[in-house]
């Protein structure tokens, strides 16, 4: 089991990489946002391919935003019967649930949306708005996010079956990002 934890802390670096793309992707959306009000209020001057350029930023916060919450633990969880059970209760869990609906859905979407970005890789995409963008990039992050959410949650049900083998400590608490 402790051969695992160096290929989790891979992952997890992978992950955090990922999350810093999405961290600065926030702030080149919002810079993108803002330029574009002000070019198109000051100058008349308006433009899809900004409003794409900003929704391709999206894009990337939230699929490559995935993996690095999932690692905190920071994703969303109905915690109406977690919060009762015991800290080992809530590790079988947490694999549980991974297994069974995280895993076969990260997997499924990044077969799918593969397909997509092929697709639209194969003919060269472009948008279909006056002075929009080329549409593969966007559809490559999509099977991109979603494998590195696969990856994610097999480092993180790793990290749950060495916790009950007791090669690592417990635990199911929130970690915070550096500040």
């Amino acid at each position: 089991m402790k051969r695992l934890l160096p290929l989790i802390k891979a992952v997890d670096a992978l992950s955090s990489a990922a999350g810093w793309l999405a961290t600065w992707a926030v702030l080149f959306a919002c810079m993108v946002s803002a330029g574009n009000a002000v070019v198109r209020y000051a100058f008349d001057v308006g433009s899809n391919a900004w409003l794409e350029l900003q929704w391709y930023f999206f894009a990337v916060v939230v699929l490559f935003g995935a993996s690095k919450t999932l690692r905190l633990n920071g994703h969303v969880r109905v915690d109406i019967l977690y919060g009762m059970l015991t800290p080992r209760r809530q590790v079988w869990l947490d694999l549980v649930c991974l297994g069974l609906f995280l895993m076969p859905a990260a997997v499924l979407l990044t077969g799918m949306s593969w397909t997509l970005f092929a697709e639209s890789w194969s003919i060269n995409e472009v948008s279909s708005n006056a002075g929009g963008l080329l549409r593969w990039p966007v559809k490559l992050v999509l099977p991109l996010g979603f494998a590195l959410l696969a990856l994610q949650g097999l480092a993180e049900m790793a990290r749950r079956a060495a916790m009950l083998a007791g090669a690592i400590p417990l635990s199911t608490q929130y970690e915070r990002p550096p500040a």
